[in-house]
């Protein structure tokens, strides 16, 4: 399993994952560079996610879909803020409805994701941060560090491809 630390700060909003990767900071970013891989790995194994439109650019959109094991679809979408290709990129994560437009009511989250080489491979560290205390506290009640962590430990198979 690639994840190596997981932190939640109640008082900063924010919950951090680190994950270790035996691949360099070029072939990690690629994952999240190219839809078809993004779609490898964003959802868990149960979740798997369909990525129906991919712009990571500043002022891009990433939409996508996860469908659940009896068929449900869970829509989402990023709103792409900044991108420092290979090193990092910022987005606001949201949940979202059929048409892509945002469920207001389910939490947000300002997703910063950098990579840096780190002993012959690749550390990702992806900090998300919420608006408020209650909405962090409602996506950890939501298994988002389980369902983070399987996601994650997608991406090894993923390299070794």
């Amino acid at each position: 399993m690639p994840v190596t630390d997981v932190r939640h700060d109640l008082d900063n909003r924010s919950l951090t994952i680190v994950a270790d990767f035996a691949a360099p900071v070029e072939r990690v970013w690629r994952i999240y560079a190219d839809p078809r891989q993004l779609e490898k790995i964003w959802g868990p194994p149960t979740h798997p996610a369909t990525v129906v439109e991919h712009r990571l650019e500043p002022g891009g959109r990433v939409l996508y879909y996860m469908t659940g094991p009896e068929g449900e679809k869970y829509p989402g979408y990023w709103e792409v803020e900044a991108v420092d290709e290979p090193k990092s990129f910022t987005f606001l994560d949201r949940f979202a409805d059929e048409e892509f437009n945002p469920k207001v009511e389910m939490p947000a989250a300002r997703c910063v994701y950098s990579f840096a080489e780190h002993e012959g491979g690749t550390r990702a560290t992806y900090v998300s941060t919420y608006e408020t205390v209650e909405a962090l506290q409602q996506v950890l009640d939501m298994g988002v560090i389980e369902g983070a962590s399987l996601a994650m430990g997608q991406i090894d198979e993923l390299l070794a491809a």
